[in-house]
């Protein structure tokens, strides 16, 4: 068949994928033809590393009986795919409704019953107490691929499971040196055209001054000059009578 793990709806996973997490939906009816009346069945998700796949992506042993291969024995997914949860089959009769997600009330309820958020558990791999299975945030920028596999929860063993979903890479962490900046995100011409247009904005400021203080100076040089005048009158109008005394 060619079902396949998908990425959860925008809708309920705005943020998706994250740095360390990818949120999928859970296999809603993908398994319904592989149930059988009064048995106990169960969904294993398996996760491993793109880069992992020329490896080995298998995921039972020659038993058909499911590995319970962790994290840290598959160094995160890099030598192989690891168990990273373990939950109910999905009522394929009643699945959630996205518009309940609107309701405050209801979206949580939504949400664990439509999704699983891989990379999820930040401290089960420290917990020396932890049993249930692990799974520990993903690394950034790398290429995850997904697969669900159906369990029968007596026998022990596989009794369906999904394709290897399609890659899916987290997100990258921008490094602080490596944040756009003024002027790094600007191009080279846009650098020259402001520096041109601050160099025309001073010499025109300082053009203005200089036509300021011209103007200053040419109203106090008539004042100079008729004080001057003044006193050139007031000279030659003494000299007469100095002459006629």
């Amino acid at each position: 068949e060619s079902m396949k793990p998908q990425l959860a709806a925008p809708q309920l996973a705005t943020n998706n994928p994250t740095l360390t997490t990818v949120a999928l939906e859970k296999p809603f009816c993908m398994f319904d033809s592989s149930l059988s009346p009064n048995k106990s069945y169960a969904i294993y998700l398996y996760v491993m590393r793109s880069s992992a796949t020329t490896i080995s992506s298998v995921v039972t042993d020659s038993n058909s009986k499911p590995l319970d291969s962790t994290f840290q024995q598959t160094h995160g997914g890099q030598l192989g795919p690891y168990k990273a949860a373990s939950f109910d089959v999905p009522n394929c009769a009643s699945p959630p409704k996205l518009a309940d997600a609107g309701d405050t009330n209801k979206v949580s309820d939504v949400l664990k019953q439509y999704l699983f958020r891989v990379g999820d558990d930040g401290s089960c791999l420290y917990d020396p107490n932890f049993l249930d299975v692990c799974n520990p945030p993903l690394a950034p920028d790398t290429t995850y691929r997904f697969k669900y596999v159906l369990v029968d929860n007596i026998e022990g063993i596989l009794k369906d499971q999904t394709l290897w979903s399609d890659p899916v890479k987290t997100r990258k962490a921008k490094l602080p040196m490596k944040i756009d900046t003024w002027p790094s995100q600007r191009s080279g011409s846009m650098i020259v055209i402001t520096s041109v247009l601050s160099v025309s904005v001073f010499l025109l400021l300082a053009g203005l001054l200089a036509s300021v203080l011209s103007a200053l100076t040419q109203s106090e040089d008539p004042s100079a000059e008729s004080k001057a005048m003044s006193e050139t009158t007031q000279q030659s109008e003494l000299r007469p009578q100095l002459s006629s005394d």
